[in-house]
């Protein structure tokens, strides 16, 4: 595998429902931790097959909000970021603003609507390009 360009942290079902091989597409130059949600290992099950991959790495369950936005930014390391989730704390907000790598935070609950993909989609471009 080549050096990832941005890492993606995303619940599972933010990824169910996108069409047959975007999350494999965009995932060509990232890397990938599934946050859980109400979808558990059955979700991470079919994000997995949809990918195309025998394992997947999964984020470790916080006991609080702000403990789970540090394990994002730890995670996110120095590489850009595609962080999707429910809600976003206002201490992730100024972390992903004032962060030196470009990062793009998508607030939305349950599978991505075709603009959020497509917003996504963008941004992964314009991280290709830099990198090239």
């Amino acid at each position: 595998m080549i050096d990832p360009v941005f890492r993606l942290v995303a619940p599972a079902s933010a990824l169910q429902g996108a069409p047959a091989g975007w999350a494999k597409e965009l995932l060509s130059q990232g890397e990938m931790a599934l946050a859980v949600d109400a979808g558990g290992l059955d979700g991470i099950d079919a994000v997995a097959r949809a990918l195309e991959r025998p394992a997947v790495a999964v984020l470790r369950r916080e006991p609080t909000g702000a403990a789970t936005e540090a394990t994002v930014r730890e995670f996110a390391g120095g590489l850009a970021l595609v962080w999707i989730a429910p809600a976003f704390g206002d201490t992730a907000r100024t972390w992903a603003r004032d962060r030196a790598p470009m990062t793009l935070l998508v607030e939305h609950d349950g599978a991505l609507p075709d603009e959020e993909r497509r917003r996504i989609e963008r941004f992964v471009a314009i991280l290709g390009r830099q990198a090239e």
